[in-house]
């Protein structure tokens, strides 16, 4: 009988010990049934440099991937097309004139709430590996490595959560992919969901690619776009007087990687371009090994050689498609390498069944020229500045293949993110989750407009204050500060905005709709002409027109 009763004593505790791991094995799989998310960003990376949106200039398999699998999103926009602006604007949900952050030198406010505290505070796991851009202590993050500023692409430095900096030995690009895979694989708790922030510093200027990637991409050719040779004849002051020509404005050290030693031989080099201190040899010669130098050198003799001899006998319009292949040679390296990287992780997801319950994002900080109007860097409303690539996968949650023109921001990613995930979003926040895109319940969702508007002048490559709306059908900015100018394009009849029809009789009506549309969206965003005001005495107050501002 004792026998009897111990052996049901021990049956009963049996029972309880495994419904009690059954209780918590339920609960785990509860806690990480919430989807993990991977945000990956580059800068300044154009779409027209990703073959999902246009596949002429490169082929993009890994990025394309996302899309494949996802949703390619057509009509992606900045709130303001500048790189710190537009992290700020993704880290809060909200416009820069709200987070202080209107331009590359302004302070962000630092009581702003970003959104991967909310997810620290709903239990994920956070982590930031790459370039944030500005603040050397990101808020809500678990564990980091971030480039301090802009960092470098050869053996860059990376401030750790302890405050200390250390550099690594290798290429940015793989050195951050490298990072990222570690955490993954080492240091997350398979547990808990988790946030993470994989930020590429590539393609950002001044584009010096791998040095296997530089050799391959020097002997391609790439197709010229047709407004390389813009006169901006029927566009506004702004246009005509920005700094960002690929002939008058592109540096031959610094950009198109031209020994300092070769320019200052060449005594009538024309056009004159106003060059950094040091040209190329302080991010190039400062950190590089030996051994490395010996991979790079080859190819700049070849490119060095080539200017050399024969620069001084091209025609304005030989030099001007010279540079606009020096550009495309390098830019296009270095997106390349981004890719593959991408592929990378991707590999990683699928091998340990990470795929299916983790959202994909692929994003830049803003658009980029290349060479579309002459012009390279970003800044304006026009398109190649203002849209932005926006990719997304989400395995069972996204209907794979799908593609979506509506007007969606990057103000609208913090709430995606946590509407994703389930977590309430602050009231303050300014942007609408993509969710009903996402899911194909598209008639939930009510925006056809985003509000848009630059901050950063007089700076570098002098591209005038603005602001604009912008629906599928039109564009309408007004150019402020020491002009007082509107501008007016169709963007189905003149997708290239080369005809501003602000004067136009025909688009009076269309005008008059629009003010009175931009008129409401200001006022919701809590933005005004007294705020721009108040900016500009800022600006001047601070003397902040560095002209060697390089973002």
């Amino acid at each position: 009988m004792k026998t009897i009763h111990t052996l049901f004593s021990l049956l009963l505790i049996s029972f309880f010990i495994l419904t009690g791991c059954q209780e918590k094995k339920k609960e785990e799989t509860k806690v990480t049934e919430r989807p993990n998310i991977i945000f990956i960003m580059s800068d300044d990376h154009a779409y027209q440099a990703i073959s999902a949106y246009d596949n002429r200039l490169i082929q993009t398999p890994n990025i394309d991937r996302i899309g494949k699998e996802g949703i390619v999103f057509t009509n992606a926009c900045v709130s303001n097309s500048i790189c710190a602006p537009s992290r700020a604007t993704i880290l809060t949900g909200k416009h820069t004139h709200i987070n202080g952050k209107v331009d590359n030198q302004m302070p962000f406010d630092t009581t702003q709430v970003t959104f991967p505290q909310i997810f620290q505070k709903a239990g994920y796991q956070t982590a930031m590996f790459g370039k944030l851009h500005f603040g050397n202590n990101p808020k809500g993050v678990d564990e980091f490595m971030i480039l301090p500023g802009q960092g470098s692409y050869i053996n860059p430095d990376f401030i750790t959560k302890t405050g200390d900096t250390t550099r690594i030995e290798g290429y940015v690009t793989d050195v951050i992919t490298d990072l990222t895979l570690d955490w993954l694989d080492k240091k997350r708790d398979t547990v808990k969901p988790f946030m993470l922030m994989y930020l590429h510093k590539a393609p950002h200027r001044p584009w010096w690619p791998r040095p296997d990637k530089f050799k391959e991409f020097l002997g391609k050719e790439f197709p010229e776009p047709e407004s390389l040779f813009d006169d901006y004849e029927n566009r506004g002051t702004a246009a005509r007087t920005a700094e960002m020509n690929l002939l008058t404005d592109m540096m031959y050290n610094h950009d198109s990687k031209i020994r300092p030693e070769v320019t200052a031989r060449m005594t009538n080099l024309s056009p004159k371009v106003r060059e950094y201190e040091g040209g190329f040899d302080n991010p190039y010669t400062a950190r590089i090994t030996e051994a490395q130098k010996a991979a790079y050198e080859p190819i700049l003799d070849i490119i060095n050689q080539d200017f050399e001899e024969n620069w001084p006998n091209m025609t304005e319009e030989e030099k001007m498609k010279w540079k606009y292949q020096r550009y495309m040679q390098d830019y296009l390296a270095c997106v390349s390498s981004v890719d593959d990287n991408i592929g990378r992780v991707l590999s990683y997801l699928d091998e340990n069944n990470l795929s299916d319950n983790t959202i994909v994002v692929y994003t830049s900080d803003q658009g980029f020229y290349l060479g579309e109007h002459g012009w390279f860097d970003k800044r304006f409303i026009y398109n190649e500045s203002f849209k932005t690539p926006l990719l997304v996968r989400w395995p069972n949650q996204i209907k794979p293949g799908i593609t979506n023109e509506e007007m969606v921001q990057n103000l609208d990613f913090a709430q995606t993110f946590l509407d994703a995930a389930q977590i309430e979003a602050p009231e303050d926040m300014q942007g609408e989750s993509l969710m009903p895109l996402l899911t194909s319940n598209t008639t939930e969702w009510t925006r056809d407009a985003v509000y848009y508007h630059y901050y950063e002048y007089p700076a570098v490559h002098q591209v005038k204050r603005h602001y604009g709306i912008v629906t599928i059908d039109y564009k309408l900015a007004h150019f402020y500060y020491d002009v007082d100018e509107w501008e007016l394009y169709d963007r189905k009849k003149d997708p290239q905005e080369m005809n501003n029809v602000y004067d136009d009789p025909a688009y009076a009506d269309v005008v008059k709709e629009l003010k009175v549309k931009l008129d409401e969206l200001r006022v919701q965003y809590k933005d005004s002409d007294e705020l721009n005001q108040e900016y500009i005495e800022i600006h001047k107050a601070n003397n902040i027109d560095s002209p060697l501002n390089k973002s």
